[in-house]
C-alpha cells in the first residue's frame, strides 16, 4: 500500500491533487496538509512513499519545506514533486538543493501528474524492496561468522536477483568496455541473449552509434573516478520503437578504491516525454484545426527575424480575415461554423509553399508567414492567391455562401524589425480592408499608425463620455403635411465635449459601431428619448410620437424586445408614442429573427419605421413580411426632387408601395418650400428637414410645444 503525502495552502488544490493521486495505483493512501508546520510533525513520526508540495505557501516556500524534512530523519529515498507557477531557473535550484526529485508546471496537466507520480512511486517501491532484502542479507550475514562465505555467495546471487526485477536497465562494463553484468530488464527491453551478452563489447548490447557513445562516456568515469551525471539517451527497442532513458553512469571500484568498471543504469521516462510532447502541443497549437496558434506563430516569427537578420532576407506577414463569418455562423450554427473554420484551414495550408506557416489566431482570424518574398509584388501574388481560395466555394454542405477575406500584409524589415510589430501592422492594414468592405489585400502603410493611435484616442474619449454622461439629445421635428401639425419628433444624438462644444454623430458613430461602444450609447438613447417623450405626455402636450434609430448591433444581442419593455416600464410612455427606426441592412442581415423581434415590438405597442428608404434593398419580399407602420424615404432623393425626374419617380414609387401595403410614408431632407409642396402633391404623408424645424435641444423643443407646434410656418 503507497502513502503520498499533499502539502498545499489552498483546499482546491489539495482535493484535485487527492484525487488524482487515490487513481495512480489500487490502495492508495493520501495525507493532505494545508500548513507544512503541520505536514513536518506529523512526518516525524511517518514515512510516506511520495510527497507533492506546492512552491509558493504563506508559511514557508516549498524549497524550505523539503530542506527541513530531509534534515530530520533519514529520508533521502523520499520522492519529492514541486508544483509551482515560476519559470525561473533560480527556484528549480532552490528546490533541487533542498532535495527536490521532479517538478511540474501549475496549472498541471493531470494526465502528466499521475504518469510522473506513478513513475517515481513504482522507483521509490523498487528502492524500498532492494533495500529491504539488502537488510535481510545482512541479517544473514551476521547471523554465523562461519557461514560467511557462503553468505557472501548467496547474497551476491540474491542481489542479482533483486537487480533483474528492477524496471531499470543496468549493466556493468570492465575497463575494457565488455559486459561483466547486464539485467533481465535491459535484456527484455533490447531483445539480446543474456548469457551471450558476458564478456561482449558493450556495442553488441546497445549497437554501433549508442555502444560507441557509451564507451566515451565510461572512458571518462575510469580516467577521473566520477559518475556522470544523470543524462537523456534515446535508444531503439527490439520492437524498433524509439524510447527514451535517463541515464547514470558510476565507477565500480575494489577494496583497494581502485576504479575496475562501470555500472550503467537507465531508467525509461518515455511516457513522461510524450506528456511533455502533448503538453507543448496544446500550448502551441490551436485545438480546431490543429494549425499553430499565436504562442507559435510569435515563436517562428521571432526566429525567422534572426535568421533574416543573418542572411539579409525579406518576408512577409499575412492576417487574414474571413468576412462575414458571423452572419454565416448564426446562420448554420456553431457546428458547421467549426467545420466551415476546418476547410478554410485546409484550403490555405493548400495555397501556401511547404516552408511558410499558416496560423489560426482566434475565431476567424488567420495569419500566414511568407518565409521568403523577394519582393512585394511576391506577397502580393500570395495575397491574392489566399484571397482566391477563399472565395472558391459558392456553398458549404448545402448552404450557399459568399466568402470572401481580407488580408493585411506586413514586410520585414521596413514594416517591423520584431514579431509583435509585424502583427500590429498587419492587422491595421487587414482592418483597413474591412473598413472598406473587405474582399481584398492592402500593405500596412505608416499612416495605418497614425490613424490607430487617433482610434484609441477616440475610444478613450468615448468611453469617458458614458461615464461622465456627455451625450445630449436633440430633437428634429415631424408634420403632417395635410394639416401641417406637429406629430413626432426623431431624437438625434449629439456629444457634449469639454474640448470641443457640440459634435454630431458622424465624427465619432461608425467607430462606436466598430469598438461596441454604441451598444450602452444606443441603450442610454432609448431610455433618455422615452423619458423626455412622456414628459411631453404630462405637460399636455397633443398626442405625437419620438422616433429612436436602432443600431444593427442590438438586434445581433437579440435582446430589444425586452430592452424596450424595459424602457417603457421605466419612463412609463405609452407605446404607441415610441417609433423604432430601423435600416435595411438590419433587416437584411437575418430577416426571420428580426421578424421575430418586430412582430414581438409589435405586440407591445411599439410603430417601427425602415429608415433611409430606397437606398438599400427595397425588397417587397421583406416589406410584406415584417410589421412595420412606416417608410422613411431617403433625403438624397428629396434633394432632386424638382430636378431630377428619375428622383421623382423613386419617390412617387414609394408612396405608392407604402399606400398600397396601408404604410404611412415620412420624407427626411425638405429644405425648401418648393419641395414640401411637391411631396404634399405627390401624397407623402409626413415630413421632416430643416425647411420644417432644426435638431434642437429639448429645453427648445419644450418651448416649441408650448407656442402651439409648427402648424402655422408648414
Amino acid at each position: 500500500m503507497s502513502l503520498i503525502v499533499i502539502v498545499d495552502d489552498r483546499i482546491t488544490n489539495r482535493n484535485i491533487f487527492s484525487k488524482l493521486a487515490s487513481s495512480i495505483e489500487a490502495n492508495v493512501t493520501v495525507r493532505a496538509f494545508g500548513e507544512p508546520d503541520a505536514a513536518l510533525e506529523w512526518l516525524a513520526d511517518n514515512t510516506p512513499d511520495l510527497i507533492i508540495t506546492d512552491y509558493k505557501m504563506p508559511s514557508m516556500d516549498g524549497a524550505e519545506f523539503i530542506r527541513r524534512y530531509r534534515a530530520n530523519r533519514d529520508v533521502a529515498d523520499v520522492p519529492v514533486i514541486v508544483i509551482t507557477v515560476y519559470e525561473e531557473r533560480s527556484f528549480r535550484l532552490r528546490a533541487l538543493e533542498a532535495g527536490a526529485t521532479d517538478f511540474l508546471h501549475s496549472p498541471v496537466d493531470h494526465h502528466e501528474f499521475i504518469t510522473r507520480a506513478r513513475n517515481l512511486l513504482k522507483l521509490h517501491h523498487h528502492q524500498k524492496l532492494l533495500a529491504s532484502r539488502a537488510m535481510t542479507l545482512e541479517r544473514e550475514l551476521e547471523h554465523s561468522e562461519q557461514s560467511r562465505a557462503r553468505a557472501l555467495r548467496d547474497s551476491s546471487e540474491r542481489l542479482a536477483q533483486v537487480i533483474d526485477t528492477l524496471p531499470i536497465m543496468i549493466c556493468a562494463t570492465d575497463r575494457d568496455g565488455r559486459i561483466m553484468f547486464v539485467n533481465s530488464f535491459q535484456v527484455s527491453v533490447l531483445g539480446v541473449d543474456a548469457a551471450a551478452m558476458i564478456d561482449a563489447p558493450i556495442t553488441t548490447l546497445l549497437g554501433e552509434e549508442a555502444g560507441r557513445r557509451a564507451m566515451a562516456l565510461d572512458r571518462i568515469v575510469l580516467e577521473t573516478g566520477v559518475g556522470q551525471q544523470a543524462f537523456e539517451e534515446e535508444l531503439i527497442d527490439c520492437a524498433g520503437g524509439k524510447r527514451v532513458f535517463l541515464t547514470t553512469k558510476s565507477p565500480l571500484k575494489d577494496a583497494g578504491n581502485q576504479v575496475t568498471g562501470v555500472l550503467t543504469s537507465s531508467l525509461d521516462i518515455t511516457s513522461r516525454k510524450e506528456a511533455e510532447a502533448h503538453l507543448r502541443r496544446i500550448a502551441h497549437h490551436d485545438q480546431l484545426t490543429g494549425l499553430p496558434n499565436r504562442a507559435l506563430l510569435v515563436e517562428r516569427l521571432t526566429r525567422q527575424i534572426a535568421r533574416a537578420r543573418r542572411g539579409d532576407q525579406l518576408f512577409a506577414l499575412h492576417m487574414i480575415d474571413i468576412d462575414g463569418f458571423k452572419r454565416f455562423n448564426d446562420l448554420l450554427g456553431h457546428r458547421a461554423g467549426d467545420r466551415y473554420l476546418q476547410s478554410i484551414a485546409e484550403r490555405l495550408r493548400g495555397a501556401v509553399r511547404e516552408d511558410d506557416i499558416v496560423a489560426r489566431l482566434n475565431g476567424d482570424e488567420f495569419a500566414v508567414l511568407q518565409t521568403s518574398a523577394t519582393s512585394a509584388a511576391d506577397a502580393a501574388e500570395l495575397a491574392q492567391r489566399l484571397l482566391d481560395v477563399i472565395a472558391e466555394t459558392s456553398s458549404f454542405e448545402g448552404s450557399p455562401i459568399q466568402a470572401s477575406g481580407s488580408v493585411g500584409i506586413a514586410m520585414h524589415p521596413t514594416d517591423g524589425v520584431d514579431a509583435e510589430d509585424l502583427i500590429k501592422n498587419a492587422d491595421l492594414a487587414m482592418y483597413r480592408v474591412k473598413a472598406d468592405n473587405g474582399g481584398a489585400f492592402c500593405f500596412f502603410a505608416s499612416d495605418m499608425q497614425t490613424r490607430a493611435r487617433q482610434q484609441a484616442t477616440l475610444d478613450a474619449e468615448l468611453r469617458r463620455g458614458i461615464e461622465n454622461k456627455e451625450f445630449v439629445l436633440y430633437y428634429q421635428p415631424q408634420i403632417d403635411l395635410f394639416d401641417g401639425k406637429l406629430v413626432g419628433a426623431e431624437a438625434l444624438l449629439r456629444w457634449r465635449k469639454p474640448d470641443a462644444g457640440i459634435v454630431s454623430p458622424g465624427a465619432f458613430l461608425a467607430r462606436a459601431e466598430e469598438n461596441g461602444l454604441i451598444i450602452p450609447i444606443n441603450e442610454w438613447v432609448l431610455f433618455e428619448a422615452c423619458r423626455e417623450a412622456r414628459t411631453w405626455q404630462t405637460r399636455g402636450a397633443p398626442p405625437m410620437r419620438v422616433s429612436v434609430n436602432l443600431s444593427p448591433i442590438q438586434f445581433r444581442k437579440r435582446n430589444v424586445p425586452l430592452l424596450v419593455a424595459k424602457a417603457l416600464a421605466d419612463t412609463g410612455l405609452d407605446p404607441s408614442a415610441l417609433d423604432l427606426e430601423l435600416t435595411e441592412g438590419i433587416v437584411m442581415e437575418d430577416l426571420e429573427s428580426v421578424a421575430s423581434d418586430l412582430r414581438s415590438l409589435l405586440d407591445l405597442g411599439v410603430r417601427v419605421s425602415i429608415d433611409d428608404f430606397g437606398t438599400g434593398y427595397s425588397s417587397l419580399n421583406y416589406i410584406k413580411r415584417l410589421p412595420i407602420s412606416r417608410l422613411k424615404i431617403d433625403q438624397s432623393f428629396v434633394r432632386g426632387l424638382n430636378a431630377d425626374p428619375n428622383d421623382a419617380a423613386i419617390i412617387r414609387a414609394i408612396i405608392t408601395l407604402g399606400h398600397s401595403l396601408d404604410l404611412s410614408v415620412l420624407a427626411e431632407g425638405v429644405e425648401t418650400a418648393a419641395q414640401l409642396a411637391r411631396l404634399r402633391a405627390e401624397g407623402c404623408d409626413e415630413a421632416q428637414g430643416y425647411h420644417i424645424g432644426r435638431p434642437m435641444p429639448a429645453i427648445e423643443f419644450h418651448k416649441l410645444l408650448s407656442n402651439g407646434g409648427l402648424a402655422q410656418s408648414a
